[in-house]
């Protein structure tokens, strides 16, 4: 390939309802090596509407999912475009858009994130690429995680990148191939504990840090079948909704949140040092919560690595524009030995 500049947009809405990232970046290709700088980025916090909308999506039925599904769509371009024009961006070669996930069933063959592309090019009259995930869950894979692609080619000077969402997954070289999967819940359990304080999350984990840590849900919670499944293996919210509120109910709330922030640190704690990781980059809503990262830190002797804001807040709407650029050059951008695909495939619908 011939050295060439990219810019691109990503557009990421996670599990944990944190708001909407939205990453301006330019990418570079010099041969095989690709670098990146973030021009400009910017979280819009969800209208407490729109925010309760895309929590119960999971309970709509098909005619009202398919309203928010275009609803969604239109949200997200008036919102690119918003930051377009306040932002003076001339240069924009596409769009890439991660969508929200509402139902995450790769054993069923299906996984959906709305938020209709067709919607955001209308707004923004610009190329637009979305719907990254369904592609490989019909070759076979898990859909997630998808953003090892990045850390291979944008981050390759670490063993290991480790993202706090609202799963927490990890993305690393193990005998010559990069592997990923989710670990366990993390932001999506702390941040709905912490509503029932009146907060949206868990402050440097102040409230956990005041609990006390329930021994016997701790060893019930580290016994969920899904740690010693083999990998490739992903988590979603369907997951969360049979196997870990059943166990949560009629305990102490700041109990829950001890017990459960010490849960996610085992098991982070338990792959990293598993895979005898040395350096490590962490990023993610979840790294601001200085108690978790206190609990990991106490428990491996491995470098942890924490970038700059811009790296920990819009590292997957980063890698999502990544993903764009790679699938417009009809070049790879999921990794069958991160999702268990038949194959590494160029994934995502151009529009």
């Amino acid at each position: 390939m011939k050295n060439q500049d990219f810019f691109a947009i990503g557009l990421m809405s996670g599990t944990s309802l944190d708001g909407l990232d939205i990453c301006y970046a330019k990418f570079f290709n010099n041969g095989s090596i690709w670098s990146f700088e973030i021009l400009q980025c910017e979280t819009l916090p969800y209208s407490s509407e729109l925010e309760n909308e895309l929590r119960n999506a999971i309970h709509l039925s098909s005619e009202e999912l398919l309203k928010l599904n275009s609803e969604y769509g239109f949200y997200l371009g008036e919102k690119t475009e918003e930051f377009i024009l306040k932002n003076k961006i001339t240069e924009l070669d596409l769009i890439a858009s991660h969508g929200h996930t509402v139902f995450h069933q790769p054993q069923n063959r299906f996984t959906l994130q709305i938020g209709d592309g067709r919607a955001i090019k209308s707004k923004t009259k610009r190329t637009v690429i979305y719907d990254f995930r369904s592609q490989d869950v019909i070759f076979g894979g898990n859909g997630a995680p998808l953003v090892p692609i990045g850390d291979e080619l944008l981050f390759p000077e670490f063993d290991a990148c480790l993202n706090l969402g609202g799963f927490c997954n990890i993305s690393l070289k193990a005998e010559e191939k990069r592997i990923a999967f989710d670990i366990c819940p993390v932001n999506i359990i702390l941040n709905d504990l912490a509503l029932k304080l009146g907060k949206k999350f868990d402050e440097n984990g102040d409230f956990a840090r005041a609990g006390k840590i329930d021994e016997l849900l701790l060893n019930k919670l580290n016994q969920l079948p899904f740690y010693t499944q083999s990998i490739p293996k992903s988590l979603g919210l369907e997951w969360v909704h049979e196997y870990i509120k059943p166990l949560i109910q009629n305990h102490g709330i700041e109990n829950l949140l001890a017990t459960f922030t010490e849960h996610a640190a085992v098991q982070i704690v338990k792959v990293i040092d598993d895979y005898g990781i040395k350096n490590i980059l962490i990023t993610g809503g979840g790294t601001y919560n200085s108690y978790l990262l206190e609990k990991i830190k106490a428990k491996t002797k491995t470098i942890i690595q924490i970038p700059e804001k811009e790296i920990i807040e819009y590292k997957e709407a980063l890698i999502f524009a990544f993903m764009g650029v790679l699938r417009s050059l009809d070049l790879n951008n999921i990794l069958s030995s991160a999702t268990g695909s038949f194959f590494d495939h160029s994934s995502g619908l151009i529009c």
